[in-house]
C-alpha cells in the first residue's frame, strides 16, 4: 500500500485544510501502513498526529517543509526524520533555526549555516532525509532546463543529510511547470541520469477535492491579498489525499513520461524511504513522564528526594495542626498520600511546584492553589494550598491516584500585575528545563468572516458590520446565529457575495490560524526537554514549546498553570494600603474563617467586587442560601455552575436547607456523606464516597468509576457493575442511588476546586467588611471584577466612602485611600500615557497651572482634559472655562519655552482674576467625567432623569426588595453588564444588569420577549434586543421574582432607550400644556 510522504495538515497555518486526525483516518481507510505529516515551518500538529496514528493503528512519519535559502524564500524542501534519533534532530534543528530568526515565524535553512563549523546544525541534519520537491531550487533549475546547475545544487546539500532524494509530484497541471506530469517526469529523468533516489508524493494539502475553495481562502489570508489566480497556489483540485490505486496510476504516468515502462521502481523507492522513517509513539514521549531531576529541587538522588518530601511535610504537620487527635489523623493520611506519590514517582512533581510557590512568596507575591490539588494534604503541608483538606472533606484521590495515568494538575493563582515576575524567577532557575506553552488560535466566527470577506473583495465596512455583529461563536454556527438571534436579523446579507462569504467562513471552523503564548501555562522538565519538543522565542521574549497544553501533557511534561488573577492583585494592594494608612500589618492568610460580620455582608447580597459571587445569578443565590460558614461558601460556588443549574440541583438543596422538605439521606451508611448538602449530591467527592461505601472499593477505584460515568457509552457497564457490587443493600436503595449517580454524571463540581475558590472569596469579603476603602481602592486599581468602575464607585458611595476627584497634587498612578475616602487615579484619564503619569507624580506638588505646564511634562490635550475634570480646582479660584483660557495664554507666552520652574522661583503666583466666563453646568461636568474618565464622579447619570422616573413610577433598585413577587415594575439605570451565554437551541437568553445609583437591578430577557408581538402597541419585540445592545441608558419593564428573603430578580418584558423615552415624554407633555 502506498505511503504518502508529503502531507501538509491544518497546522501548516493558513495552508493545509485538514486536521491531522482526518488525514490519518482517511489513510487508515485506504489501508496505508503509515503516513507522514510534513507541515510548513511548524511541528505544532505532530503530537495529535501521532496520537491519531495510535488510534487508527498506522505508523507515524514526521517531517517539516522549510525554506532552504535566505536569498530565495520561495525555494522550499522537506526534511524527514529517520527512525533512529531523527525526531530529536528535527526538534533541535527547528529550535536552532528559530533562535537564529528570533521572533520570525518562518525558519530558513541555508548552506552557509550548515557549513559553519561553530554551528550544530549539520550534526542535527545527519539524521534527516532531504526531499527536493516541486518548490525546491532544483525543480526551478529543471524547469529552466539547467540540469547541470541542478546537479551542482543537489550536491551542495548532499553531504549534510543522511540522504537526499528527488521528489516527483504531479497534480496533472497543464504545461511543463512544477506539479505538471511533464515536470515530474523530468525530475525523475534527472534522478535516473545521475543515479539519484527518486520518490513520488502528491504534495497533499487537502483531504478531499472539494476543499479547493478553502485552500484558496487560506492562500489569500496568508498573503493578505484578495483572491486572484496569481495569488493562489493550486491550479486544480488534485492536491488531496489519494488512495493506493490513484497513486500507482500517477506513478505509472510519470514513469512512462520519463521513458520507463511503469512506476514500480518509483513506488519501491518511496516505500524504502518511508520504512527508514517509521517512528514509534514512545519516541515522542507518549505514555512517559519527564520530571525535573532531583538535584534541581535540592536532592542528590531519588532516595534523598523521597526523604526531602517527607521531611518538608512533617515540618508542615507541626505547623498546621496542634492537637494530638488532629496530628494523629493528619499523619495517617500523610503516610497514605506519600505512599501513593512514591508508587507513582511524583516526588519531584510536588517539590517543583512547591519550589515555584516558595519563590513567589519569597518575592512578596501572593500565591494560592486552585483546582483539585487543594484536595491533597501534601499540597497543604508544603504551602501550595491554604485549604485544609481534612477539615473540609477533600479527597486526594480526586486529584491523584495510582490508577490515573495522567499527571496530576496543580494550578496556582498569583497576582496578575506580577505574574511575569514569577516567569522570570522560574526561567532563571530552571533555564533550559522550562518553557512557556503554546496556544493554538483557531478560526471562529469573526476571524473567519474577516478573512473570507477580505479574500472575496468585500468592502471593509461591510466586513466590519458583519464581524462585529456576530457573537463569539464557532464559525460553523454563523448561519444559525444569523437566523435565530434577533439583533442580527436586521443585517442585509442576501447578496450573493455575502452569502458565499458566510458559507466559506463556516468551512474554516476550527482550522488553526497561528500560535500564541498560552496566558498562564509553563512546562517544567529535565535536560531532555529540547530533545522532545521544538522551541521558539515568543513575542514576550520567553522560550516557548510549539505544543499546546494537551500535547505537553500527552508527552509527560509537568504543566504548571500560573494564572494571573486580578483579585489577588487587588487583595495585595488593599493590604498595602492598610499598612500605609493604618500603620498595621494584616496577615490575610491567618484571618479566621468564621467572622460573622463577613458572612452578614455576604448574606446582604452586597457582593459586588467579591471573588466568584458578584454576578447577578450569584447575588440571587447567596440571597437565597444565606451562607453563614466557610462550608456554605464552598457549596454556593459549587452550585452556581452550568451543570448543577441545568439539572436544578439548587432547588432541592435550598428546600432541604430551609426546612421546606426533609433531606433525602437514602440510607444510614450515607448519612455523613449526604447530610452536609441536605441529601443532594453536589460534589464529585460525594460520588466517590458513595461508590466506595456501597461497592466496597477504594477511593482510587471509585474515582475511576466516577470518571467513567461521564461517558454515556460506559454507563450501562458501570450500572451492571454497581448493582452486582451493591447487592447487600435493598434493591430500592440501590435503584435510588443509581438514579442519583446517573443524573450526576454530567453535572456536579469538584469540592476541592470550590474550596480553593472559596478562600479568596472569603478573604475579599473580609477586607470589604473591615477595610472597605482599602479594598475598593484595590478593586479600582486592578479592576478584577465583571463590572465597570462606575458601579464600584457607586458601591463605595453606598458604603459611606467619599469619592475624591482627580487632583494634580494628590492623585497618583493608582487609587489611594485618603481620609476614609478614595482618591481617583491619574491613570484613568483617557489618552494619558504611563510616562506622563510618572512625570506628573514625580514633580508634585505644583503651585498653579503655570507651574504644572512648566514642570509636569504633560501634553496639551492631557492638560486640557485635567482642567475639564476639575484636577486644578484645588489650585485656582476661577472656573474651568477660565482655566482653559488661561492655559491658552500660557502656551502663547514667550516664556512657555523656558524649562522647569525658572519662572516661578518657588513662589505662588498671584490669584487669577475671573474674566466673566460662565462655569460649566453640572450636566457638562458629568459629561466630561464620562468622556475623559469613563465614569461619573460628581453626580450619577440617573440624577438627571429623577423627576421623569418619579412621574412614570419607576422603582429604585434599593426599593425592589419591598416589592411582592409577581409585581409589575419599571426600573431604569446605566447598563453595566450584558451577558448572552450560548444556548444549545440557538435561542438566546440575555442577562442585564443596570445601575441607578442606589444599587443594581438584574433583569432576564427570555426568548419569548423577542419573538411575540407587543400586546398593546403591536410593535416588534425584536427591537428590544437591538435596544439592549446599542443603548447605554435603559428603561426596563418586568415582573419581580422573589426567591427568598434576599433573593430577587426581574423577568423582563420590555426595554427602551431611556434618553429617547425621556425626550418623547417631554414632547408629549409640552404638547399637552400647549
Amino acid at each position: 500500500m502506498f505511503i504518502h510522504l508529503s502531507c501538509a495538515s491544518a497546522f501548516s497555518f493558513k495552508y493545509g485544510t485538514a486536521q491531522p486526525r482526518q488525514l490519518v483516518e482517511r489513510a487508515a481507510q485506504f489501508g496505508a501502513p503509515a503516513l507522514a505529516i510534513t507541515d510548513r515551518d511548524s511541528l505544532a500538529g505532530v503530537i495529535r498526529f501521532v496520537q491519531a496514528t495510535q488510534e487508527f493503528g498506522i505508523a507515524p512519519i514526521v517531517g517539516i517543509n522549510l525554506a532552504l535559502d535566505k536569498s530565495n524564500n520561495k525555494s522550499r524542501a522537506t526534511l524527514l526524520a529517520q527512525s533512529d534519533g531523527g525526531w530529536r534532530s528535527l526538534c533541535r534543528l527547528l529550535s536552532a533555526l528559530r533562535e537564529d530568526r528570533k521572533n520570525s515565524s518562518a525558519p530558513i535553512l541555508n548552506l552557509a549555516q550548515l557549513a559553519d563549523q561553530s554551528s550544530d546544525l549539520s550534526q542535527y541534519t545527519k539524521n534527516l532525509i532531504l526531499l527536493h520537491g516541486p518548490e525546491s531550487s532544483i525543480a526551478d533549475l529543471i524547469t529552466k532546463h539547467r540540469s547541470d546547475l541542478a546537479l551542482i545544487e543537489f550536491n551542495k546539500y548532499r553531504a549534510f543529510f543522511a540522504e537526499s532524494v528527488i521528489e516527483c509530484t504531479s497534480h496533472l497541471v497543464a504545461g511543463d511547470g512544477p506539479r505538471s506530469t511533464n515536470h515530474a517526469a523530468r525530475m525523475l529523468g534527472f534522478a535516473r541520469d545521475h543515479d539519484l533516489p527518486a520518490i513520488i508524493t502528491n504534495g497533499v494539502r487537502m483531504l478531499d477535492p472539494q476543499d479547493g475553495p478553502i485552500a484558496d481562502i487560506l492562500d489569500s489570508a496568508r498573503k493578505l491579498v484578495p483572491l486572484h489566480p496569481r495569488h493562489v497556489e493550486r491550479k486544480n483540485n488534485e492536491a488531496y489525499l489519494k488512495d493506493h490505486d490513484a497513486m500507482r496510476a500517477l506513478a505509472d504516468e510519470i514513469a512512462r513520461a520519463a521513458g520507463e515502462r511503469n512506476g514500480r521502481q518509483l513506488l519501491r523507492t518511496t516505500q524504502r524511504i518511508a520504512e527508514r522513517c517509521i517512528l514509534t509513539p514512545h519516541q515522542f514521549g507518549l505514555g512517559g513522564i519527564e520530571l525535573p531531576e532531583p538535584e534541581v529541587v535540592g536532592a542528590s538522588s531519588y532516595q534523598e528526594l523521597r526523604a526531602l518530601l517527607r521531611s518538608r511535610c512533617e515540618a508542615g504537620l507541626n505547623w498546621r495542626y496542634s492537637t494530638s487527635a488532629d496530628l494523629t489523623k493528619a499523619r495517617a493520611r500523610l503516610d497514605d498520600e506519600l505512599a501513593v506519590v512514591a508508587t507513582l514517582g511524583y516526588e519531584s512533581y510536588f517539590l517543583t511546584v512547591a519550589d515555584v510557590t516558595d519563590m513567589a512568596r519569597g518575592a512578596g507575591i501572593r500565591v494560592a492553589a486552585r483546582g483539585s490539588g487543594a484536595g491533597s494534604l501534601i499540597c497543604h503541608l508544603l504551602g501550595i494550598s491554604g485549604v485544609d483538606p481534612i477539615r473540609y472533606g477533600l479527597l486526594m484521590e480526586r486529584f491523584c491516584s495510582p490508577l490515573r495515568r495522567a499527571l496530576p494538575d496543580i494550578d496556582i493563582d498569583v497576582e496578575s500585575a506580577r505574574r511575569l515576575e514569577i516567569y522570570d524567577l522560574v526561567f532563571q532557575k530552571y533555564q533550559h528545563r522550562t518553557a512557556t506553552v503554546a496556544m493554538i488560535d483557531t478560526y471562529r466566527a469573526r476571524h473567519a468572516i474577516r478573512d473570507t470577506g477580505a479574500a472575496l473583495g468585500m468592502s471593509q465596512s461591510e466586513i466590519d458590520l458583519i464581524a462585529k455583529s456576530l457573537p463569539h461563536i464557532r464559525a460553523r454556527n454563523i448561519s444559525k446565529a444569523l437566523q435565530s438571534l434577533p439583533e442580527l436579523k436586521s443585517l442585509n446579507l442576501n447578496t450573493p457575495l455575502a452569502a458565499m462569504a458566510i458559507k466559506l467562513a463556516e468551512r474554516l471552523d476550527g482550522l488553526p490560524r497561528n500560535l500564541a503564548m498560552h496566558p498562564c501555562a509553563v512546562v517544567l522538565s529535565n535536560n531532555t526537554l529540547p530533545d522532545r519538543a521544538p522551541m521558539l522565542t515568543n513575542a514576550s521574549g520567553y522560550t516557548m514549546v510549539e505544543f499546546d497544553k494537551d500535547d505537553v501533557e500527552a508527552i509527560g511534561l509537568l504543566k504548571l498553570d500560573i494564572l494571573g488573577v486580578r483579585m489577588q492583585s487587588a487583595i495585595a494592594y488593599a493590604i498595602s494600603e492598610i499598612e500605609r494608612t493604618e500603620a498595621r500589618t494584616v496577615d490575610i492568610e491567618s484571618v479566621p474563617l468564621d467572622d460573622p460580620d463577613t458572612y452578614k455582608l455576604i448574606q446582604s447580597t452586597k457582593t459586588i467586587g467579591l471573588f466568584q459571587i458578584e454576578s447577578p445569578g450569584q447575588r440571587e443565590l447567596v440571597g437565597k442560601l444565606q451562607p453563614n460558614c466557610f462550608e456554605d461558601l464552598i457549596i454556593d460556588i459549587s452550585l452556581f455552575r452550568p451543570g448543577p443549574v441545568k439539572s436544578d440541583m439548587i432547588t432541592p438543596f435550598l428546600n432541604a436547607r430551609h426546612g421546606f422538605s426533609q433531606p433525602k439521606l437514602i440510607h444510614p451508611d450515607l448519612h455523613e456523606v449526604l447530610a452536609p448538602t441536605g441529601g443532594v449530591v453536589v460534589f464529585h467527592e460525594q460520588v466517590i464516597q458513595i461508590l466506595s461505601i456501597m461497592a466496597g472499593i477504594s477511593y482510587a477505584e471509585a474515582d475511576e468509576k466516577r470518571r467513567a460515568l461521564g461517558n454515556f457509552d460506559k454507563q450501562q457497564e458501570i450500572c451492571d457493575w454497581f448493582y452486582e457490587r451493591a447487592s447487600k443493600y435493598p434493591r430500592a436503595v440501590v435503584d435510588e442511588i443509581w438514579q442519583v449517580l446517573r443524573a450526576f454524571a454530567s453535572f456536579g463540581f469538584c469540592k476541592a476546586h470550590a474550596a480553593a475558590f472559596a478562600l479568596p472569596t472569603y478573604q475579599s469579603g473580609w477586607l470589604k467588611t473591615h477595610h472597605p476603602a482599602a479594598f475598593i481602592a484595590g478593586l479600582l486599581t486592578h479592576d478584577p471584577g465583571m463590572y465597570p468602575k462606575r458601579l464600584v464607585l457607586d458601591e463605595a458611595r453606598q458604603m459611606g466612602i467619599a469619592i475624591l476627584p482627580v487632583d494634580v497634587n494628590k492623585s497618583g498612578g493608582d487609587y489611594r485611600v485618603e481620609d476614609n475616602g478614595i482618591r481617583l487615579a491619574l491613570s484613568d484619564l483617557s489618552g494619558i500615557s504611563a510616562d506622563e503619569v510618572t512625570n506628573i507624580v514625580r514633580a508634585q506638588p505644583y503651585l498653579d497651572l503655570t507651574d504644572f505646564v512648566r514642570r509636569a511634562g504633560a501634553s496639551l490635550p492631557t492638560t486640557e482634559k485635567l482642567i475639564m475634570i476639575g484636577a486644578f480646582d484645588g489650585l485656582h479660584n476661577i472656573n474651568r472655562r477660565e482655566l482653559l483660557l488661561h492655559l491658552s495664554d500660557i502656551n502663547r507666552s514667550p516664556a512657555a519655552a523656558l524649562p522647569g520652574a525658572q519662572m516661578t522661583f518657588g513662589f505662588k503666583a498671584p490669584d487669577l482674576k475671573p474674566s466673566g466666563l460662565p462655569d460649566l453646568t453640572n450636566t457638562e461636568k458629568v459629561r466630561n467625567e464620562v468622556e475623559y474618565l469613563g465614569m461619573e464622579v460628581s453626580s450619577h447619570l440617573m440624577q438627571f432623569y429623577g423627576s421623569f422616573l418619579n412621574q412614570i413610577g419607576a422603582i429604585r433598585s434599593a426599593d425592589l426588595i419591598k416589592q411582592r413577587s409577581g409585581a409589575s415594575v419599571l426600573v431604569a439605570g446605566v447598563k453595566v453588564a450584558l451577558q448572552t451565554p450560548p444556548v444549545r437551541s440557538g435561542r438566546r437568553v440575555i442577562f442585564l444588569t443596570i445601575d441607578d445609583g442606589y444599587g443594581c437591578s438584574d433583569a432576564t430577557f427570555f426568548p419569548d420577549v423577542f419573538e411575540d408581538k407587543h400586546e398593546d402597541k403591536g410593535e416588534e419585540r425584536e427591537e428590544f434586543a437591538q435596544t439592549l445592545f446599542t443603548s447605554k441608558l435603559l428603561l426596563v419593564r418586568g415582573v419581580v421574582r422573589r426567591t427568598g428573603p434576599k433573593g430577587l430578580s426581574i423577568r423582563a418584558t420590555g426595554a427602551w432607550d431611556l434618553a429617547s423615552a425621556y425626550e418623547n415624554f417631554q414632547v408629549k407633555r409640552s404638547n399637552l400644556i400647549s
